[in-house]
């Protein structure tokens, strides 16, 4: 603490900083106040959700620990957030219930503290509980969208009558409702329509999501084709030609990519039945890494200096091996890296990787019925998501041609038909032997934090193969869009 950089002065500045999103002073001006004032619980609880939000995850806990420890006002959130990074950040999921009950414990009313934990025994499969904590929450918030959304995903319905379908329609309908709790609410009901076999409601309701979701976005959100496009042509000029494989091992993860809805959290799970292989789930290491070093991307990433690869390897392995110490072979499943496959064989020459397909007129409905981040527009309308779908395969078709030997397809309607020589195939491509438990995927106690949490609890089925012929009457523009394409193709 330099002259006249008093404590009082350091708390002022801190507080400035952190209200005008300047994280990194901010945490750097909090610790230098801690340093000399440590008896500052709020101060620490600060800190930490400034270090979570910079992805200092392991500082960020000690930082809540402090807070804990020293009296902090409110304990009840600082166990909230330790168990969030612990699920999220840290693949702990016994220590993020730990700390989630702590908070319940202390505020037994807390809701978003039931609401977390109902998604952490959502994410391990147990249904039962996830009820129990939905239900805890509509106890003490009967109008709370989230938790009766989510309740309704884990109800079995029994028809086009079904109680639940009527809740969500009243929920939608309630005066007040917000836009985004109106697309909770309105794709939980089109998922419910759509089990009870009413397919023309389920597509208007899925439609009425959508756009509540859009009217929710703030700022406003458009997909902007040109833009992709053009994104596309600048990654196939960064990455013209393929990177020579590397003499020796280079610790790479598998990589799992592809569309959304295209079977990756599938695939995840059958490599994660296997003894070698710990699931990753979706992790953000590559786009933090592009992100804070990287920028503007792709382009900086083909002008890089040539101790670019090393330097971004070593800091992915290090955060990859902070999730997951002392694991073999690691999945890193984020379907949206089928954009960076020339910087992941550029940082990995050897790198492995799983392009997870399925029928294009599926993959599009499927996401079209998926409730995406805002960051994600194509998502919002059917036939964005069908040009979505069109760059997806144009950059792949680059990809694949750099990288025929290293990229596998592996497809989801040749899995639900023939899976155990699929399954061979699959472990044969990532060098690993045949373990019978990979058949029976559905059974491996692997905590699952996707939309697929229940399908890939089940064995395979082929319920979802053909599915957009139940709404075919409705596709017809997508339909010409996909024929186009394989026209010029």
């Amino acid at each position: 603490m330099t002259a006249g950089e008093t404590p009082e002065a350091l708390l002022r500045r801190a507080t400035e900083l952190q209200r005008a999103g300047r994280v990194r002073e901010a945490i750097e001006t909090y610790e230098r106040l801690l340093a000399v004032r440590p008896d500052l619980p709020d101060s620490w609880y600060n800190l930490g959700y400034l270090q979570r939000w910079a992805g200092q995850f392991e500082a960020a806990l000690a930082s809540y620990q402090q807070a804990l420890d020293r009296g902090v006002s409110q304990p009840e959130e600082a166990h909230l957030n330790r168990g969030v990074i612990f699920a999220d950040h840290r693949a702990r999921s016994d220590e993020a219930e730990t700390e989630l009950k702590a908070a319940l414990a202390l505020n037994p009313r807390y809701v978003p503290a039931w609401l977390n934990l109902g998604n952490l025994h959502e994410d391990r499969g147990d249904r039962s509980e996830a009820r129990r904590a939905y239900g805890q929450v509509l106890a003490l918030e009967p109008d709370n969208a989230l938790a009766l959304t989510r309740l309704a995903g884990l109800t079995a319905i029994e028809g086009p009558d079904d109680p639940m379908i009527e809740r969500l329609r009243q929920a939608i309908a309630r005066p007040g409702a917000s836009a985004a709790d109106r697309a909770d609410l309105g794709f939980a009901l089109g998922q419910a329509l759509d089990a009870a076999e009413a397919y023309d409601g389920a597509f208007a309701a899925y439609g009425e999501a959508n756009a509540a979701s859009r009217e929710s976005a703030n700022p406003p959100v458009r997909y902007a084709a040109a833009a992709v496009e053009s994104l596309v042509d600048r990654l196939i000029r960064a990455f013209p030609a393929p990177v020579s494989h590397a003499r020796t091992p280079t610790g790479a993860p598998i990589f799992i990519c592809g569309l959304f809805r295209s079977g990756s959290t599938l695939a995840e799970q059958i490599l994660a039945s296997h003894s070698r292989v710990t699931a990753g789930g979706e992790m953000n290491l590559l786009p933090a890494l592009i992100q804070a070093e990287l920028q503007p991307y792709p382009e900086a990433a083909a002008k890089a200096d040539p101790e670019m690869p090393d330097r971004l390897r070593r800091a992915y392995l290090e955060r990859l091996r902070a999730i997951h110490p002392g694991a073999n072979l690691v999945t890193d499943k984020r379907p949206d890296n089928f954009l960076h496959i020339g910087l992941i064989k550029t940082l990995f020459p050897d790198a492995k990787i799983i392009h997870t397909l399925r029928e294009a007129i599926d993959n599009i409905l499927s996401i079209y019925f998926l409730h995406l981040d805002h960051s994600m527009p194509y998502a919002l309308d059917l036939m964005d998501t069908a040009h979505w779908h069109g760059e997806y395969r144009r950059l792949m078709a680059h990809w694949q041609a750099l990288y025929p030997d290293d990229i596998h397809d592996l497809d989801y309607e040749a899995l639900v038909a023939e899976p155990k020589p699929t399954i061979e195939r699959l472990l044969a491509f990532c060098g690993l032997e045949w373990e019978d438990a990979c058949l029976s995927f559905h059974e491996t106690d692997t905590a699952v934090r996707t939309a697929s949490v229940w399908q890939v609890r089940q064995p395979i089925y082929r319920r979802s193969a053909g599915r957009w012929r139940n709404y075919e009457g409705h596709l017809k523009q997508v339909r010409a869009v996909l024929e186009g394409e394989q026209g010029a193709r």
